[in-house]
């Protein structure tokens, strides 16, 4: 029987890897792990967290302007984006501390350097040249932005990554891109006093996403002020002697801006990987093939996170790690259940949504009702904002099971997260009917909606 150095060995220490490596360390198992950059990967060090970080600072000057309403006076505000990201570094730092600390206080041995495979037994630490065994090998390097390299002057550009680091706030940024990265960037820079153009190729922002929550966004982002350039691409990006960008885009107009911030997808960390050597296959995009239990080409090798391209979403990647555990070390095989994943996009407002959009249902029922409430939340009644809130709920007619939730509001990331436990349990339109409102809240147009806004039948609207 061969003997290794390690029982698993991971690669990459993100949120999966991290999860990964620390509970198997703490079932008694030899791990190691490699990670070139810092722990916490992209959720903790340049993505989630810091984002939403950004996200409360940007929404401060609304609620200054809210507080009138409600016979606060607010003197003059200003704003320093050095004591942001100051602040946004040092918890970062804090996170990534606590992150190491679990996979130390588990008996990880960390190696901090790159790791490629030699062969479907053997890892490199590129970094010193050292080469360890494992029985084991879980791959969860994660990806990063693509930086459009057929676009002319796409050096002159930032990515996400990037725009956590800015010496200096711009005073205009055109942000190519239409998902949900790009959308909270753009109410991100927006919100903090920045001159924002949001542009993207297609008909409507948010192409996955329900169309009542597209359209509405859209319409708030543009009532704040954003400039929404649909139908649109960035064709060339010239950097001018004074350092701004010139960029021009497929309509024919051109719009100089501080930054460009190109949020058009990422792309696995497959590059260089030896996957290859490995004999780990991979599609045509790069990111590695697995299975329903995240098991690669190669028997002892798995793969879970975005390096997957599945769902591209932390608490994913943690679950595809849990999965992982039982599977390989528990005698207990188990597929990640990826349906009925909750959502937010910290946009401003809000939107949260679990389940199924009004148009994939149609899809897939024979008959669909469809509950939908649009209202001004109670919070706006007083600071004379005209922004709507949007309640939707959408039932299967012949389960009466709620097969999708959508929410643009405030806190609807929040309302999300709890709807996804009863609609995970597969409770009805008539459960959701004899909860109790709580009220006043925004939450209990969710129970108190008992009648159909309109059906759906074979692909035809009822009214």
């Amino acid at each position: 029987m061969a003997t290794y150095d390690y029982d698993l060995f991971v690669i990459g220490g993100g949120s999966g890897g991290v999860r990964a490596g620390r509970l198997a360390g703490a079932m008694g198992k030899r791990v190691g792990l490699a990670e070139e950059y810092r722990m916490g990967g992209t959720c903790v060090i340049r993505g989630c967290v810091p984002k939403k970080l950004f996200v409360y600072a940007s929404q401060f000057q609304e609620h200054f302007d809210a507080a009138a309403g409600y016979g606060w006076t607010v003197g003059k505000s200003t704003f320093d984006w050095p004591t942001l990201i100051a602040n946004k570094d040092r918890e970062i730092a804090r996170l990534e501390g606590l992150y190491r600390k679990g996979l130390e206080n588990s008996d990880v041995e960390i190696f901090e350097s790159r790791a490629m495979l030699i062969d479907d037994h053997t890892i490199e630490i590129l970094k010193t040249g050292k080469r360890v065994t494992a029985d084991q090998i879980l791959i969860a390097v994660g990806g990063h932005p693509s930086p459009h390299p057929s676009l002319p002057g796409n050096e002159f550009c930032i990515s996400s990554n990037e725009a956590f680091h800015l010496d200096t706030l711009p005073k205009a940024i055109v942000i190519e891109g239409g998902g949900y990265i790009a959308v909270e960037f753009a109410n991100i820079f927006h919100g903090l006093g920045v001159d924002t153009t949001l542009v993207y190729r297609g008909k409507e922002i948010l192409s996955r996403f329900d169309q009542d929550l597209r359209h509405m966004l859209h319409a708030a982002m543009a009532e704040k002020g954003i400039h929404v350039r649909c139908t649109e691409i960035i064709t060339r990006v010239e950097r001018q002697d004074d350092g701004r960008k010139l960029v021009h885009l497929s309509g024919g107009d051109a719009i100089v801006a501080d930054q460009v911030m190109l949020a058009i997808g990422r792309v696995p960390n497959t590059t260089s990987l030896g996957l290859e050597a490995a004999g780990v296959a991979v599609d045509e995009t790069g990111a590695i093939k697995v299975d329903g239990y995240s098991r690669t080409s190669r028997e002892n090798i798995w793969a879970v996170g975005d390096v997957t391209n599945r769902v591209q979403l932390t608490p994913v990647a943690i679950h595809e790690a849990m999965c992982f555990l039982e599977t390989a070390f528990k005698n207990n095989p188990t597929k990640p259940d990826h349906a009925l994943i909750a959502t937010a996009v910290f946009s401003q407002p809000e939107i949260g949504t679990v389940g199924l959009t009004e148009q994939d249902a149609a899809r897939t029922f024979k008959a669909v009702e469809v509950y939908r409430a649009v209202f001004r939340p109670m919070r706006n009644t007083l600071s004379g904002s005209t922004e709507k809130m949007l309640m939707k709920l959408i039932v299967d007619a012949d389960s009466r099971k709620v097969v999708g939730a959508h929410i643009l509001g405030p806190d609807a990331g929040e309302m999300a997260q709890l709807l996804a436990i009863p609609m995970k349990a597969g409770c009805t339109k008539e459960d959701f009917d004899r909860t109790m409102a709580v009220h006043p809240t925004a939450a209990e147009e969710l129970v108190t909606m008992y009648k159909p806004t309109y059906r759906i039948v074979d692909g035809a609207r009822i009214d």
